[in-house]
Order: C-alpha cells, then structure tokens, then sequence
C-alpha cells in the first residue's frame, strides 16, 4: 500500500512540458453529439374521466366469472309453426347449435383393426412377393417371358443440339393499307363473278349474239354493285367475324364466364333454408329498347341458345315485333335477328327439329322460322285462305301426333279457339281442336255470356303422360281441363283465381299437379283430380309467370310487377321462399325460363332486357338419398370395384311431391 501510494504523489508531482500537454489534449475523445444518446421514452399515464373511483376493499375483492360454451348471440326462443298440432311451438335446443367449426381436415390414418387397413397390408404384401418372385426369375435365368420392348432397337434419345435442322428463313416485306385490302377482295370478286358468268353460258346456250352481250353488260353491271358487300356478306367472313366476336367476348368478361361455370355461394351451408342468385349478364339488343319481353324459350339441343320474343302488351301502342336469338357465348350481340310485321306475343322450339321456331303475334297469325337458314323470312305463314286467328295468339306449342307424319303445333288466343297447325309441303294446314264457352259461376255473368259466348285464352299445357289432355287458362280466372277427343266440353273446371291467368303448367315429374299463376297476386297448386287448390301463395304483386324447375319436383320459380324473383322449395318450406331478389329497377317481369342444363335463369323484363341469373346450391337441392355403404375387399387383396346403382332421379322428385301432397290440406277454405 505504501509503494503505490508513494507512485501516486510522484505522478501528481510530474509538471507537464508544453508539448506534452498539446499531445494529451490531442487524444482526448471528441464531444458524443445529443443525437446518438439513447433516451428512455417518456411515459405518461394518463387517468380515464370515466374510471370508477374504488376504494382500498373493492379493489381487493374478488370477482368471478363463469364461462360456459353457449353462443351469446343464438336466440333461446325461437318458436316454429307444427302443422301436425296446428299451433306455435318452443323449438327445443340441438346438439350443435353452439357449435363452431374454425379448422377440420380429414385425416389420413387407418385404424389397425380396420378392413381398410388389412386390405392395404394385404397388397402391400402381394406386390413385394410378386417383385421378390420377379426378381428371383431373372436371377436365375428362367423367365420364359421377356418385355417386348427388348426385342426392337430403340431408337438413339437426341438432345436440343443433336439431330435438328435448322428451319428455312426468307424475308419478307409488304405494305399494307385499307385501299389495298379492298382492292384485294374486288379481284377475287371479279374472278368469282366471271366463273359463274361462264358457267351460266355453258349451261343456257343462247343462239342470238345480241341477247349474250346484254346478259354480259348486265352480269357486269351487277358485279359493280356488289363490289363494296363482298368483302361482309359472304359467308366465310361472316363465320369468321362471329368466332372473333365470341373470343373478344369471352376475354373480356373472363371473371364473369368464370364465375358462370365454377362460382358457388360457399354461405349456403351456414343457412339453411336461404338461398341467392348471382346476376351474370344482361342481354340487350338497340332496336328492342323500347319493346317487351313477351316470350322466352331455350333451345332444346343447344343449351346455350335462347329465343326472345319482343312485343308490346299495350294494345294502344303496337308496332312491329322482333325475334332474336342469343346465346351465352355471344352475351353482346344476338346470333340470329327475325323482323315480324306485327308483335310477337309467343314462340316455341321444335324438341325433335330444334332449327324450327314458331311464333304468334298480337294480329292473330302464326309462323314458323328456320333458325338454320340464312333467310329472314318464315317458311311458313298463316293466311286468311288457310285460316287464322282474329284476336293475339298467347301461346304456341310443338306437340307430336303419334298417327300424324306431319309436325304440327298448337295455338291459343284471346277469341276463344284452339287451333291445331300441321305443315304439309307447301302450306299450313289449320284444324280447331275446341272452342272455349264461358261458364258463368255467379248470375251476373250469365249476361256476359249471354253476349261473348266464348271465354278469352291466355295460355295452355300438355300433360307429359296423357298427350290427350291439356290446361287452359283462361282471361276470366278459370282453368279448365280439356281433351283433344272431347271438343264439346271440358272435362273439368278449376275456379280459385279472380283475374286472368297468366300461366299454367305441368309439374315436370308428377303427371297430377300442375301450377298456376293470375293477376290477383297468387300462385296456387293444383291437383287435376280435384276442384280446389292444394296451396295458395301471395306474392304481393300481380304475377307474370310462373314455372317448375326441370331437376326438382318441388322447385319453382315465379316473377312478378315490382321487378323481384320469387324462388320457393315445398320441400323445404310450403309459406316462404327461399329466395326473394330484386332484379330489375323501375321496371316488371314478365317471363322466366330454367335452362335444362345448367342451373341457369333468365328473366325478361318490360323495357326489352333479359337478365340471366345462376342459382346457388340451397336453390338447386335435390334431396337424393346418401348411401353409407362402404366397398368390400376381396381374398385377393384387392378393392372391388364400386358398383354404382343407377338412381332413378324422376321416381324420388315423385316420392317428394306425394309425401309433399299427403302433408298439405286437403279441405277448401271458405
């Protein structure tokens, strides 16, 4: 301690020379800036105006909470109609209704003792014997067998620098402008011309040198007029600009084709009985703005077409009508236009000739187009001569005649007639098939019948089963059952609509019930071997048509004046919809169709637009049976093939409707 006590005092005792000073002031450490020194944040805690004031006690104090698995926000009274006791009743609580699924997956483990996992050890172990017994083969050089890909050469394996020529190269350098192009088509044109002139010559010789030269100056007059169509009305550019227009379309609407093809509503399993529809495209045509869509119809061989029938249902207002036929591959532009003199009110495709197309119009004719054809024109018209109609025609049906060889249609409309068509080779052949009578059901209308005598038709449908029997709705609020046998009297009356019925129609499955919609609002259900309705709805609105799905029995669909598409499964709910979507604004429905195909639906308004729209699953269910049977496995070790039984879809969509039918009311309400 004392020796370096003793350093210390000698060290302070050193004086310090004016160069070692300026040394020492030298390697002191230069000044650290603010910046680079790190500051602990400041914190401030700040009290709530709103926190409680507690006590030393309160806050010391223990609070419990108890946690349970219930859903806070699933209602604990619902209460459900029970048509079985005719009363409300509290809906008891489900195994799973507070259940929530945030992660499943499927595992991929088998049990020991499962016969899956035997029947997948089992070929394990057959495939290692047969490439053990394979391999001792070869070792021991008795295969009598070899692969016959040992007995050819093969062929030497070439790379991307061996065994390739190099293509041939030209240059080439044109110009191109539009005056060129057109110059180019008016010579093919020219030669095109000069090949039939010659052909002409050929096949009509004529002696007198003078009549040839005028036919000449004539071929070569029309030549000149034609030059500037050359080039858009043939064929082969026609072909050709519609295959561009559809691959300019499609590119461009890609997310919407998409969304067509693989869009499904994934909500759809978390609410059940409530379903959507997908808006997908609009198709519009300029010269039908301000025209109605009176008539739609699907192709039956080609599902992507659809015909539109244009009109007006204000008689004070009628002008020319207009057909077009468009197709979801093609959704800006109709693929075939057919101009009608008067409005076109109905159409229907040929099932068996789905080129043929017939048509009625408000001026009471019918005509029947080839949609085939180039031609504009019908093939075949009514006339006077022939027989037609003297007030609109509704509705028109293909139905085939067993002993008939000629196809034929029928036609109703507003004066009372049902018309049979057949086209023999040169002209339409008309037969009547009955004659609606009025019916009066109070004593007031006796002095109506008294003066008309007929009753007014709207529409009408063909049983599936019975081609004999059909439905006629009628503008007074009746239906009547008719026969093509009896044209003297109806079969049977059904009354419960008070307005005019503006659709009926056969269920697609059950031969015995039948749908109708009217203007007082409703859509009833029907069985044709009973007077009364089954099942009335109200939709709140007059309703413009009315139609079945082609997959379920319990399915359809109806449209109404305040521009909404009402869906309804009985299935699922005989009261309320599943689905209820406004489709249009300022603006009413006035028909609907389903696509066969694709679950599809397309409705046409009263300003000339077509809106398709895509059902979502809930929409479309068709409640088929799940089978739990699982694939044996046999002594070999190997899977059984899956023997998949043919399920016959139509006997269970009439299974559903005939529980459906057990389960409604079977007594008139008065």
């Amino acid at each position: 301690m004392r020796t370096l006590r003793k350093k210390k005092t000698l060290s302070s005792s050193i004086k310090l020379t004016p160069r070692k000073r300026k040394i020492k002031k030298e390697k002191k450490a230069p000044p650290v800036e603010d910046d680079d020194i790190y500051k602990e944040p400041l914190k401030r805690i700040i009290k709530p105006s709103n926190q409680l004031e507690l006590t030393a006690d309160e806050l010391k104090a223990d609070i419990t909470r108890v946690l349970t698995g219930d859903d806070p926000n699933r209602p604990k009274n619902i209460v459900k109609f029970s048509h079985k006791d005719q009363c409300f009743k509290l809906d008891p609580p489900g195994l799973a209704d507070h259940m929530a699924v945030h992660y499943v997956r499927d595992g991929c483990s088998l049990h020991i003792d499962s016969k899956e996992y035997k029947g997948q050890k089992q070929r394990e172990n057959l495939k290692k014997e047969a490439e053990e017994k394979q391999r001792k083969a070869l070792d021991e050089g008795t295969s009598s067998s070899a692969n016959r890909s040992t007995q050819t050469l093969n062929n030497q394996l070439k790379t991307i620098y061996v065994g390739t020529e190099p293509p041939p190269v030209a240059q080439y350098s044109a110009n191109v402008s539009q005056s060129q192009i057109y110059d180019h088509y008016v010579s093919e044109l020219m030669m095109a011309n000069m090949g039939h002139v010659e052909n002409g010559l050929e096949q009509n010789h004529i002696d007198n040198n003078e009549e040839e030269d005028e036919e000449e100056d004539d071929d070569g007059s029309s030549c000149s007029e034609n030059d500037e169509d050359f080039g858009i009305r043939s064929d082969d550019m026609v072909k050709a600009l519609k295959i561009v227009e559809r691959l300019v379309n499609q590119n461009s609407q890609d997310e919407m084709y998409q969304d067509f093809k693989y869009w499904e509503d994934a909500s759809d399993q978390y609410r059940r009985g409530e379903g959507s529809l997908l808006p997908l495209w609009r198709f519009v045509y300029e010269r039908t703005r301000r025209k109605q869509v009176t008539s739609l119809c699907w192709n039956p061989r080609n599902s992507d077409l659809f015909a539109v029938g244009y009109g007006s249902y204000n008689f004070l207002q009628q002008e020319s009508g207009l057909v077009c036929c468009f197709s979801l591959k093609n959704t800006s532009y109709p693929e075939y236009i057919f101009p009608t003199e008067s409005g076109v009110l109905s159409l229907d495709f040929n099932s068996e000739h789905p080129s043929l197309l017939a048509i009625g119009c408000y001026d009471g004719n019918v005509h029947v187009y080839d949609v085939a054809s180039s031609s504009t024109k019908p093939i075949y018209s009514s006339t006077i001569s022939t027989g037609q109609h003297k007030d609109p025609v509704w509705q028109v049906h293909w139905e085939k005649e067993e002993l008939g060889e000629n196809l034929n249609f029928y036609s109703i409309s507003s004066d009372g007639n049902v018309f049979n068509w057949s086209m023999s080779k040169n002209e339409l052949k008309m037969e009547p098939v009955i004659q609606l009578k009025f019916i009066p059901l109070a004593k007031n209308d006796s002095e109506e019948m008294a003066i008309t005598g007929l009753a007014s038709g709207c529409c009408f449908d063909f049983n599936r089963k019975h081609d004999h029997l059909f439905l006629v709705g009628t503008e007074e609020g009746n239906i009547y059952k008719c026969s093509k046998s009896y044209s003297g009297q109806y079969l049977q009356t059904y009354s419960g609509h008070h307005m005019a019925v503006y659709a009926v129609q056969w269920n697609s499955f059950d031969d015995d019930i039948f749908i109708s919609c009217s203007a007082d609002w409703t859509v009833k259900l029907w069985d044709h071997t009973i007077g009364y309705p089954l099942l009335s709805l109200d939709l709140g609105n007059a309703v413009g048509d009315v139609i079945w799905s082609p997959y379920s029995s319990t399915i359809f669909s109806a449209v109404t004046s305040d521009g909404k598409v009402h869906v309804y499964d009985l299935y699922e709910n005989k009261q309320d919809p599943l689905c209820v979507q406004k489709v249009v604004k300022r603006a009413r429905l006035t028909k609907a169709r389903f696509n066969n195909d694709e679950f599809i639906l397309i409705v046409g308004d009263d300003k000339g637009g077509v809106n398709s729209l895509k059902l979502s699953p809930n929409l479309r269910d068709l409640h088929l049976p799940v089978s739990d049977e699982k694939p044996e496995i046999n002594h070999s070790g190997e899977q059984e093939e899956e023997v998949i039984h043919a399920v016959d879809v139509g006997q269970i969509q009439r299974e559903k409707m005939q529980k459906l039918r057990a389960l409604m009311d079977t007594k008139p309400k008065r």
